[in-house]
């Protein structure tokens, strides 16, 4: 992204935050794609019978970031790009939870499967699992946890991290080298 639309995209997020509407119309065209990036890298980890798409994801996180703009302050790209990322991750919670609650019964009968039955199961990361982990992280490091937020649901480089959060992609690998390790402890002990 150039300098100038760098610099757009704050003034519109800062017009958004004080509650001018047009503002949002304005920042869609120049978010999109990198929102659409974001859900991309995210939906690939999920699971193939999973029907949300990521442009869906991208329209209904943006729709949540816009309608509590003015109860949000953003500080800058950075900070709208992890509000995003973790806007795509409570959507793909939700999800997941609904989608827990249907699997163990809802209003639906039980059908006996055949033994070579089978089902994928996407990188195999407990998604629900992961959130809790995630939400000790936040009050652990927050930090750290911005970095996951980004490399993680929104699939930036370490090098776009650094950019979004302002800070040297050296500081960014050792946050992310850490923040993974703690993860995989955590994820590990629950």
């Amino acid at each position: 992204m150039a300098d100038r639309t760098r610099h757009d995209v704050t003034q519109l997020l800062q017009a958004l935050g004080q509650g001018d509407q047009r503002a949002a119309e304005e920042l869609l065209p120049l978010v999109y794609e990198e929102l659409r990036k974001l859900a991309r890298a995210r939906m690939a980890n999920e699971p193939v019978d999973h029907t949300l798409q990521a442009t869906a994801l991208v329209h209904e996180a943006y729709l949540r970031l816009v309608n509590n703009a003015e109860d949000q302050k953003w500080d800058g790209r950075g900070h709208f790009f992890g509000a995003a990322a973790q806007a795509m991750r409570r959507i793909l919670v939700e999800r997941a939870r609904h989608h827990g609650r249907l699997k163990r019964g809802g209003d639906r009968k039980r059908v006996a499967l055949s033994e070579d039955a089978a089902s994928v199961s996407g990188d195999g990361t407990d998604l629900l699992a992961l959130d809790e982990v995630l939400n000790k992280l936040e009050k652990h490091d927050t930090r750290k946890f911005q970095v996951v937020m980004l490399r993680y649901f929104g699939g930036l480089s370490i090098e776009e991290t650094a950019a979004a959060m302002d800070l040297s992609p050296a500081t960014i690998k050792n946050e992310w080298t850490i923040a993974r390790a703690w993860l995989h402890r955590e994820m590990a002990a629950s």
